[in-house]
């Protein structure tokens, strides 16, 4: 299985097992453990993996970090677990801080067994950064984030590709942060600066209180505007001449709030795997894509608005998968996952009927 479907398979079990992984030991067993394996290293080869390694700190004698990774002899990674659904708030990253300054490690890695932050010393070195340059979350990752997270494997190793890329991950993830926040209430700073764009005039307090209001109204108007541009996008063909099939997305009943980005979750990502699972007896699966919009995801053959061959409607606790019958949606509700197998007759004539 490859990285994405091991990732799942591990989202699937958070979901599944949350209520009985209540301590930090259940959280390495069930989460940290699988997810280490996942990344290639050998459980139980002592050269690989080293559970409650401990290195002298100064004064304080006989710590232990819950996990070093070793490759060619040497320490790459080390890892400080807690417990699942823990605030891995900066105190938590202590030993790692302590540890980062005695082994040969340029790598920390801090987790709940659902999120993973990786740090390094960008900023000073051989001092830990107080900010992830990396983090990874089981529950809602993109494919993108897989290709990173393939970095750490065992098999791709390799630190100074590693390090190469991790400034530009580490501010890039605080730009996108700052951008969202001040989108979503902007800044006295922010305003100041916005509002000195337009207005020629000095910028006094009441000008400030002027334009608190017109530019939080253009943030919120920016999103609804991209939200609108991504539900044109799926309503017609590539070209963007012709509606698509005839089927009308904008429906509410089950529609999320558009005052947000489109988040593919790991569930989306996991109905797109079992999808094209059932497919690949009829046509290749690298045909079968999958399309996020904020209503519902789409998986569609040939990556063609034309050629839909289901909809994830997963954004709700209701979830529901929709088919096809002659080119008019029919929407299933789901209870879980593996309930998509049960209408892999209908996926596979939707899919054959294109063939023809």
């Amino acid at each position: 299985m490859d990285t994405v479907g091991l990732a799942l398979n591990l989202a699937h079990r958070i979901a599944t097992q949350r209520d009985h992984i209540k301590t930090e030991e259940a959280t390495k067993t069930a989460l940290i453990l699988p997810f280490i394996k996942l990344l290639g290293y050998d459980l139980f080869n002592p050269e690989e993996v080293i559970p409650e390694f401990t290195a002298d700190v100064g004064i304080k004698k006989g710590e232990k970090v819950d996990y070093a990774i070793k490759k060619d002899g040497v320490i790459v990674m080390l890892i400080e677990c807690k417990c699942l659904g823990s605030d891995l708030s900066k105190e938590h990253a202590s030993q790692l801080f302590r540890y980062f300054t005695v082994t040969d490690s340029r790598l920390g890695v801090l987790t709940d067994g659902a999120i993973y932050r990786f740090y390094s010393d960008l900023e000073q070195s051989n001092k830990m950064d107080s900010r992830p340059f990396f983090e990874f979350d089981l529950r809602n990752f993109r494919e993108t984030e897989v290709e990173e997270l393939k970095k750490f494997s065992k098999e791709s190793f390799s630190l100074s590709n590693i390090l190469a890329t991790a400034s530009s991950l580490k501010y890039l993830r605080a730009a996108k942060r700052i951008i969202t926040d001040e989108i979503a209430d902007p800044s006295i700073d922010f305003i100041k600066f916005v509002a000195s764009k337009v207005h020629d005039g000095r910028m006094t307090a009441p000008a400030l209180e002027m334009f608190k209001p017109i530019i939080h109204a253009a943030c919120q108007q920016f999103l609804d505007e991209k939200m609108d541009e991504c539900r044109k996008d799926t309503l017609t063909t590539p070209d963007k001449t012709e509606p698509l099939l005839g089927v009308d997305t904008l429906q509410t009943e089950h529609q999320p709030s558009t005052k947000g980005w489109i988040v593919t979750t790991a569930e989306e990502i996991e109905g797109h795997q079992i999808v094209k699972a059932i497919v690949r007896q009829s046509v290749d699966a690298n045909r079968v894509t999958m399309r996020d919009t904020q209503s519902y995801c789409g998986v569609l053959l040939d990556d063609n608005n034309r050629k839909p061959i289901c909809r994830l409607y997963f954004n709700n606790s209701q979830k529901y998968l929709a088919v096809f019958d002659k080119k008019q949606e029919q929407r299933i509700p789901i209870k879980n996952l593996d309930e998509i197998y049960q209408h892999a007759d209908r996926i596979l004539a939707t899919v054959k009927g294109y063939e023809v």
